[in-house]
């Protein structure tokens, strides 16, 4: 339900070394999709209204349901009132920043299985065994959430 914008390319290297491994630099970059933030506000109607002021106008959702996406130039946030706890940041797998779905993309399970290969520990996963829409989650070093969130049907199926 979240909608982000920006592509955004992520190359995850783990660990304290600076230097890159050669199995690095072979690595293909992760393309995450759009970007986005998402907000957890107390008050949907009173958050619409502040960032309204900012000239951010609703390009999709509905605050009856206690969510909107709001877009300034490219700058795009989602606004969710008791949807999570907490602040994240936002990448869906598969679209342009106007929810168009692109012709070839690197699934969510493929770059789950990227990251886990890094070495990164996932909080949530998607199920290996489906093909299609699906998201995981990974915390990074200070507690923020990341949520990579893939709406569209899998390039290669």
């Amino acid at each position: 339900m979240v909608l982000l914008v920006g592509a955004m390319s992520l190359t995850v290297m783990v660990g304290a070394s600076t230097a890159q491994s050669p199995r690095a630099a072979e690595e293909k970059p992760l393309e995450l999709g759009n970007f986005s933030v998402s907000l957890a506000v107390k008050d949907i109607k009173a958050s619409l209204a502040f960032y309204q002021k900012l000239d951010f106008k609703q390009v999709g959702g509905n605050p009856e349901k206690n969510w909107v996406v709001l877009q300034n130039g490219t700058a795009r946030i989602g606004l969710f009132q008791g949807m999570f706890d907490k602040n994240m940041l936002t990448f869906n797998p598969g679209w342009t920043k106007d929810k168009e779905t692109l012709p070839d993309f690197q699934d969510v399970r493929e770059l789950q299985s990227a990251l886990k290969a890094r070495g990164v520990t996932l909080a949530t996963e998607a199920d290996v065994t489906t093909q299609g829409p699906a998201y995981f989650e990974i915390i990074d070093p200070d507690g923020n959430k990341l949520l990579i969130d893939q709406y569209v049907p899998s390039p290669k199926h």
